[in-house]
C-alpha cells in the first residue's frame, strides 16, 4: 500500500504567523484484491452519450493504475477506445460477450448486468 504526503494549509496562501508550520495529510491508496476477489458487472449503457453505445466493467476494486492496466488490456484485444474514469470502465460499442470471455479466462468473477 502506498502512502501519499500531500500538503494542506486550509486554504492559506500566506501567514504572518512565525509559528505558522504546514500539516501533512497521509494518503493511502486501495489495494487491489486479486482477480478472482474480483466481482464485476457488465453493464451495456446508452443513456447521455448522444444515442452511441457503450458498454460498462463496474466493482473494480483497487489502485487506478491497475484499472488502467486492465482498460488498456480490455481495449486491446476488443479492438476498440475507451477510457477508465469513476472507477469504470467504459468501452465503445456492445462487446459484452467478448469482455465476459476475457475477464472470466483472466481469473475474474464477472456477470452481465442490467437489461
Amino acid at each position: 500500500m502506498s502512502k501519499k504526503k500531500r500538503e494542506t494549509s486550509d486554504g492559506i496562501v500566506y501567514s504572518t504567523n512565525p509559528d505558522f508550520k504546514i500539516t501533512y495529510v497521509e494518503t493511502t491508496e486501495e489495494e487491489t484484491l486479486s482477480a478472482s476477489e474480483q466481482n464485476l458487472k457488465i453493464w451495456l449503457d446508452r443513456k447521455q452519450r448522444g444515442g452511441k453505445t457503450v458498454t460498462l466493467i463496474k466493482g473494480f476494486i483497487g489502485s487506478q493504475e491497475d484499472l488502467e492496466n486492465l482498460t488498456r488490456t480490455l481495449k486491446t484485444k476488443c479492438g476498440v477506445g475507451g477510457a477508465a474514469k469513476d472507477g469504470e470502465i467504459i468501452l465503445q460499442g456492445d462487446f459484452r460477450d467478448k469482455v465476459l470471455d476475457i475477464l472470466t479466462k483472466a481469473g475474474y468473477k464477472s456477470k452481465k448486468a442490467g437489461g
